[in-house]
């Protein structure tokens, strides 16, 4: 079934050779696009859409969540907004919860959030692991995640669990564990931080990724300067998220390597940490996205639009670079060239807002501009006060 969207007033494609276009038209067939261009060339299909002016952009890539998760962490953001600093040590409460909680219940609550960000525009979302913290917890936050995720993180190396030692721990997550959930995800991931893993620690963790055939990640620089971004440049990781606190060498590092800089706007308000320097990266030639963090504890929400948003009002981003960085940056950040982006070929990844432009994002902070979604060529999410009219096309 193919389906003409027409009577797109600005189309953001985030493709070099389209770049933006006005009274624009697409076809979705199957899960992929098959055209694009001006509206007044679109070529017949099945059914036709007419979005009457809105703004059409890529569904948001959020490459960064830990969605698969149980139980509160409202008295600790609580005691945050009363001054108590953030500390990485918060995590083993969700850890407790997240062990006592049945799989069916795990489960539900990671489709409710994914669910909750595909109504709001989010068409790609990455999740991790790294609140089971032991073998048998991790495999299956890895199968429940599998289940429902476009790309699944192991995050064992989330914290160390309180009564383990931090190298016998190091040592778990290097062989026994990773052996387990190698087959579940595509992606490893480590908290390179102070009062999580240092840098030896988390280079043998990613090392022995590596050699498995998987992916890196990186939680870097969130509490201060310390030696996650050097390691991820320095082992070809995909990303390296928070980067809230760089050094000049860092920067350059970040500039001079295909390791993206995902910045998490979201959390650092959540934590009152200082936002991340997303314009002296941008200006140095990195490659930034904008992921939501997605998590109960530091930043318990699923809307890349406030992310956006925050980027350009706070964080010197113009909404060209913010919408960019959140839909063809998330997917550079999960090394993927099918979304992200709309062209022949893309996943039929598409999110119409109830505005005339992408500016209205930041323009009107706060305001639910999704107004429907497709998902993999389906429509699938979007304000209930999207009424459309599909017109039959062909006979």
């Amino acid at each position: 079934m193919a389906t003409l969207i027409t009577g797109i007033g600005e189309l953001t494609t985030n493709d070099p050779e389209l770049g933006k276009l006005h009274d624009a038209a697409l076809v979705l067939d199957g899960d992929k696009v098959a055209w694009v261009g001006s509206a007044a060339d679109a070529p017949s299909a099945d059914e036709r859409v007419d979005v009457d002016g809105r703004a059409v952009l890529p569904g948001w890539v959020d490459s960064h969540t830990h969605l698969v998760f149980a139980g509160d962490r409202t008295a600790e953001f609580e005691a945050r907004m009363a001054g108590k600093a953030y500390r990485a040590g918060g995590i083993a409460v969700t850890v407790g919860a997240t062990r006592a909680a049945s799989d069916a219940e795990l489960s539900a609550n990671l489709r409710r959030h994914v669910d909750e960000a595909l109504s709001q525009g989010t068409t790609c979302l990455e999740t991790k692991t790294g609140y089971g913290l032991n073998v048998k917890d991790e495999v299956r936050s890895a199968r429940i995640a599998a289940e429902v995720a476009d790309e699944v993180t192991f995050l064992g190396a989330h914290l160390v669990p309180p009564g383990a030692e931090a190298e016998s721990y190091v040592d778990l997550v290097c062989g026994e564990m990773l052996d387990a959930v190698a087959g579940l995800v595509r992606w490893v991931d480590v908290f390179c931080e102070k009062g999580a893993f240092d840098a030896a620690q988390s280079a043998r963790v990613l090392e022995a990724a590596i050699a498995r055939g998987l992916g890196a990640r990186v939680h870097g620089n969130q509490l201060g300067e310390g030696p996650g971004v050097q390691l991820a440049v320095r082992l070809g990781a995909a990303s390296v998220d928070h980067c809230t606190y760089l050094s000049d060498d860092d920067v350059e590092a970040l500039a001079s390597s295909s390791t993206v800089a995902t910045l998490l706007p979201a959390c650092d308000l959540s934590t009152r940490q200082p936002l991340a320097p997303a314009r002296r990266l941008l200006d140095s030639g990195a490659t930034v996205a904008l992921a939501s963090n997605a998590n109960p504890g530091s930043s318990y929400t699923t809307s890349m639009a406030f992310c956006v948003a925050t980027a350009v009002l706070q964080m010197r981003m113009s909404i060209e670079e913010a919408v960019w960085s959140a839909t063809a940056g998330g997917a550079q950040a999960l090394r993927r060239d099918d979304v992200g982006v709309l062209r022949v070929g893309a996943r039929a990844d598409v999110h119409v807002l109830d505005a005339p432009s992408v500016t209205h994002l930041a323009y009107r902070p706060g305001v639910p501009l999704t107004y429907s979604v497709w998902q993999r060529g389906t429509q699938a999410g979007g304000s209930p006060r999207t009424r459309w009219t599909k017109v039959p096309e062909r006979p």
